[in-house]
């Protein structure tokens, strides 16, 4: 390397030889210009992404001689789709106005398109449905048991060698088999065992279903619809109706896609809204085998169960196939004995028709009813032995009906009309007004329904038969409820009253928690401030005695005015435990920030909150965890963001003041305090629009004075850097430019404290990738900073570098050199006439030296210095283990050049020359990097007053690896 720099430079040694930057005159507007995209204008009617793509065809004519072929002729065609157009199906809006724009398209296609969406739309469920997908989960964590359970096993068939074997035994001959004894029962199996035996049937129907099997699949799934007339362990039976069920809808989905495969002709499919005309012969074989067969099965349940599975069948049979069927199966129900197996029969009825035909509601209302006429037997000599056998309670078992019942009201209430309610209610007084029924009713339909019924609903709830079913739970039914939709005004009070002469005599705290949370909101949004103190009261009365109840208590602060009624303070003292009172004042501030939607200034809210945030930050001490110190901080950031005085910036200035003061132990809230500090200031700057008048100028200095002060108080040094850099910026914007010195000096003396190894999400990790982006950011704002008057020539860039050349910098990284060639970067763009960027109404050195000689001569000799520094450190990377780097760096180094040097000077010329032989030396250098370099230089040349660079492109040999 130095024998071809003594080449090159004869006499001289290379480190020491002086290579100065030489920057190029930069016009950044024409450049600006020159890389922006070309407009191109755009006939939308002739294109649109989502339009169908035209395709030519050419067809070809085979020639006597092999692989010769001609074209004959050519046709255009259409049957190419794009990807978006046919994922779509053409329903979307905008290809609906694309092909409105389309002469080719007809009328008549149009109406077709608009007559299927408006098809679907009237029968598709909308987003307001909730999903039984939804309820899944939460019926399995709810319904458990510890008891063992068993289930019936089909056995293992041995496998024949032959598969004619297979085929020659008749299909009814084997689900004959499994009805007469083929079945193993396993016994004391635990809730897991059970579940996991349950998903490896359901691995073995997709098993053979893939493998062709489709009777084996047949008699697992019969196998699995059994085990629903089992009630042996009661409690569990609504999380066995959840994984039965989703055997089922696997099975149904096969069987219909495999049906719809059938149909397919010349591989495209049948549309959603397919007539039974379309539909092949074979296809309609097929499904009709499957429902002879499944008429085949001897036992009502399993025979009810896989026919509702694949109920949506029917369509490839007949129009009315499946209208006809809901009602015979829902007859099929009365046959059920046990009513707890019956009513999740119809549950899944009412699932299956509301996924296959929901415009059909006679057939769910006809299976609702059919509910109620046969509900009496829930209190029957039958069911009351099977309790006693098993001991069940029956509370616990009445609650076994809700998941079902109220899944079938959710599906009959569905954008049902008013009369519907009416009728409902007029059937559940009939039978004694039950209140598993009423709580389920209340919940089904629209709030503003029983919102409009509300005193009706009081009056059943008082008559109606409890049953093990508590009343409380009624009046919280009623309450959510009018918490969506009023009730009339003139039955507000009375509303109150009643509800509240139930829930103020319960005894249990958990109960009355229950129904407080829900009435008190009702409370606050239609009474004033004497009626909603009262209430408060009642909670302190009835919930001093057990403290324990954190969360529920807090969800009655629902609305943030609640929490500063003159019950408020009395409510949060009765935590005398501190551990208790702190968990109760974050659920507080969770429910402000979740339920606040706009900033306040409120000073009797923001006093009652600042005690709250001051109850979390007081429970801080050596001992508390980062990540609990991460919630409270939060919490408390939270509240400091909604707090505005709007155009008051002094107060909210003095607002910052005292919560600096209150919460100096949580760094990350010093850290919001300082951006809403700066942020205050900015505000300030774009009210005056930039002229500061001597008031606002004197805020702006109080504010950066706020910043300066808590910035030293924070432990983590980056978080330091970062803010003295962010602060220094926005005194700088404010025309504080002796305060923004100020910053950026304590900046520069704080980067030589920077440690070797910082912590990052609780891992330790080198800090000089975070140093090298931190000094990229600072010497960019350093352009735009006009130097002291006092202070000499670049007064800062001198005193970063000179702490960068005193920084302790690994053996093995480059960082240092990256940040030499990026300060190259800085002192090209400060020789320019006019920088690229600017502070308004601040004068950057472009415009104080007005490209004064000796001001650009001090930046050559910067530049020569730093130019030294690098090839000193290149000549270091010249042993084989790090010849890598070497080639890494050169390359960069070049670039930096290309982009910012002068190539006219015949040094800066042959350095470039040099670096860039440097770089492939050693074969390390990547090709297609170099590759594209070079057609950069030559595209470069063609540019005016860029000759020199055709030379340049000349001298640049790329050389293989070899």
């Amino acid at each position: 390397y130095n024998e071809q720099m003594e080449t090159d430079f004869p006499g001289k040694d290379f480190v020491a030889m002086q290579v100065n930057l030489h920057a190029r005159s930069r016009n950044y507007v024409s450049e600006s210009d020159v890389c922006k995209l070309e407009s191109v204008p755009l006939d939308f009617g002739d294109y649109h992404p989502l339009k169908p793509i035209t395709v030519t065809e050419s067809k070809t004519k085979k020639m006597s001689r092999k692989g010769s072929t001609s074209s004959t002729s050519s046709s255009s065609s259409s049957s190419m789709m794009d990807p978006l157009s046919s994922v779509l199906d053409g329903t979307d809006p905008l290809s609906l106005f694309a092909a409105a724009a389309d002469p080719l398209t007809t009328p008549a296609s149009m109406d077709g398109v608009r007559k299927k969406r408006d098809k679907d739309d009237s029968s598709a469920l909308g987003s307001d449905f909730e999903q039984w997908s939804s309820k899944r989960g939460e019926i399995l964590a709810k319904y458990t048991t510890t008891e063992k359970l068993s289930i019936v096993s089909g056995r293992k068939a041995t496998t024949s060698g032959s598969a004619v074997s297979e085929k020659v035994r008749t299909r009814l001959e084997e689900l004959d088999d499994l009805e007469e004894g083929s079945q193993k029962e396993l016994l004391n199996l635990t809730q897991q065992d059970y579940m996991n035996r349950i998903e490896e049937l359901n691995q073995s129907l997709k098993d053979a279903w893939s493998s062709d099997q489709k009777v084996k699949a047949l008699k697992i799934v019969i196998q699995c619809s059994k085990l629903l007339s089992d009630t042996t362990v009661i409690q569990f039976y609504p999380s066995k109706f959840v994984l039965i069920t989703d055997i089922l809808d696997t099975f149904g989905k096969l069987v219909y896609e495999r049906i719809l495969s059938m149909c397919m002709d010349n591989r495209v499919s049948l549309s959603d809204n397919f007539s039974p005309e379309t539909v092949n012969d074979t296809a309609k074989e097929t499904c009709l085998n499957w429902f002879f067969k499944i008429a085949s099965i001897r036992e009502l349940i399993p025979r009810f169960y896989v026919e509702a599975a694949i109920l949506k069948c029917n369509k490839f049979l007949s129009k009315t196939g499946i209208s006809e069927c809901l009602p015979r199966l829902t007859s099929v129900i009365r046959g059920i004995g046990d009513p707890l197996v019956a009513v999740y029969a119809r549950a899944y009825l009412c699932r299956v028709g509301m996924e296959v035909a929901p415009q059909l509601k006679e057939s769910l209302n006809k299976n609702f009813f059919d509910f109620l006429l046969t509900f009496k037997q829930i209190h029957g000599d039958t069911v009351q032995n099977q309790l006693v056998v098993q001991c069940v309670e029956i509370p616990l078992y009445l609650t076994l009906y809700s998941p079902a019942i109220d899944w079938i009201l959710q599906c009959i209430a569905y954008h049902a009309p008013e009369i519907l309610l009416t009728e409902t209610m007029e059937r559940c007084k009939k039978l004694g007004n039950n209140a598993l029924l009423l709580n389920s009713i209340m919940s089904a339909f629209r709030a503003e329904f029983i919102a409009a019924r509300s005193m009706d609903f009081i009056g059943m709830i008082k008559e109606c038969d409890e049953s093990g079913f508590p009343k409380h739970l009624l009046f919280r039914s009623l309450g959510l409820n009018l918490a969506l939709a009023d009730p009339p005004e003139n039955d507000h009070l009375q509303i109150l009253n009643e509800a509240w002469k139930v829930i103020t005599k319960l005894k249990n705290p958990q109960d009355y928690i229950n129904c407080a949370e829900v009435w008190v909101e009702y409370t606050c949004r239609h009474f004033t401030k004497r009626e909603v103190n009262t209430v408060l009261a009642d909670v302190i009365k009835h919930m001093t005695p057990d403290r324990n109840l954190i969360l529920r208590i807090c969800k009655i602060c629902l609305f943030v005015y609640l929490y500063f009624q003159e019950k408020f303070l009395p409510f949060l003292d009765m935590f005398q435990k501190e551990s208790v009172r702190v968990e109760v004042c974050k659920c507080i501030m969770e429910s402000f920030i979740k339920h606040q939607q706009e900033s306040t200034k409120d000073p009797v809210i923001l006093n009652a909150l600042l005690h709250i945030c001051k109850t979390m930050h007081d429970s801080v001490n050596a001992l508390t965890l980062e990540d609990e110190k991460r919630l409270l901080a939060a919490l408390i950031n939270g509240f400091i963001k909604m707090v505005s005085f709007g155009r008051d910036f002094e107060q909210q200035l003095s607002f910052y003041v005292e919560a600096r003061s209150m919460f100096c132990n949580l760094e990350p809230v010093l850290v919001q305090l300082i951006h809403s500090v700066n942020q205050l200031a900015m505000e300030t700057r774009k009210v005056m629009r930039g002229n500061h008048s001597r008031k606002t100028a004197a805020f702006v200095r109080a504010c950066v004075a706020f910043c300066f002060i808590t910035i030293p108080s924070l432990s983590s040094i980056f978080t330091r850097l970062n803010l003295y850099l962010h602060s220094g910026q926005v005194a700088l914007a404010n025309q504080c430019l002796s305060q923004a010195d100020a910053f950026f000096k304590a900046a520069v003396s704080l980067v030589p404290e920077v440690p070797k190894m910082i912590s990052v999400d609780g891992k330790m990790r080198p800090s000089d990738a975070f140093l090298l982006e931190f000094l990229c950011n600072f010497f960019s704002t350093l352009l735009v900073v006009p130097d002291h008057p006092e202070q000499g020539v670049l007064f800062l860039v001198r005193g970063l570098l000179n702490v960068i050349q005193d920084y302790t910098w690994e053996d093995n990284s480059d960082d240092k050199i990256r940040i030499y060639t990026n300060v190259l970067h800085l002192l090209s763009a400060m020789t320019q006439e006019t920088y690229i960027y600017h502070v308004d109404k601040v004068d950057s050195n472009d415009t104080l030296y007005g490209g004064d000689s000796k001001f650009l001569a001090e930046i050559s000799k910067l530049c020569e210095t730093v130019i030294a520094q690098i090839l000193d450190h290149l000549k270091t990377l010249g042993k084989e283990e790090t010849l890598k780097r070497q080639s890494q760096l050169a390359l960069y180094f070049f670039n930096t050049i290309l982009a910012h040097g002068d190539l006219r000077n015949n040094k800066l010329n042959q350095l470039s020359v040099n670096l860039w032989n440097l770089a492939q030396k050693h074969g390390f250098a990547d090709t297609k990097t170099m590759v594209k370099t070079l057609e950069y230089i030559k595209r470069r040349s063609k540019q005016p007053d860029m000759s020199h660079f055709t030379d340049l492109a000349l001298r640049l040999p790329l050389q293989s690896r070899t």
